[in-house]
């Protein structure tokens, strides 16, 4: 377990030591990769924290769950599709995604769309969803 996962990249190239880059997140995504910056590796109790980079042209899979997201635009453009509301996004815009919303976010500029993604821990939303 390590606290602190030092920035090795630079602006158009976002890297963490130690944090390995996931492809193929999903069958309904196109052009993402995933990097767990803080979650059970560090065995943080109560939520994990994503950083999501999108290719120009890309989007992540449409879907929603039991959680809520938290979300930070850090490069690019995009927009973001929340039930039947799509909005445009860019740096430095923060998003909140509520639970059981059908939600998607898309790269519509030519560079790459980056964001911070927050989530709760998945212990949490298991015990959340066994009290239904």
């Amino acid at each position: 377990m390590k606290a602190i996962h030092r920035f090795v990249g630079d602006e158009d190239k976002f890297d963490w030591e130690e944090i390995p880059v996931e492809t193929n997140i999903s069958s309904g995504s196109k052009g993402v990769i995933r990097r767990w910056l803080i979650g059970e590796r560090e065995k943080a109790p109560y939520f994990a924290m994503r950083y999501y980079e999108v290719k120009p042209g890309g989007w992540t899979d449409l879907h929603k769950h039991s959680h809520d997201h938290g979300v930070i635009i850090l490069k690019g453009n995009g927009k973001v599709f929340i039930e039947n509301e799509e909005f445009e996004v860019k740096f430095g815009d923060v998003i909140y995604i509520a639970p059981y919303k059908l939600h998607q976010l898309k790269n519509t500029g030519s560079s790459p769309f980056g964001f911070i993604c927050v989530i709760p821990n998945k212990k949490i939303v298991k015990d959340q969803g066994s009290n239904k």
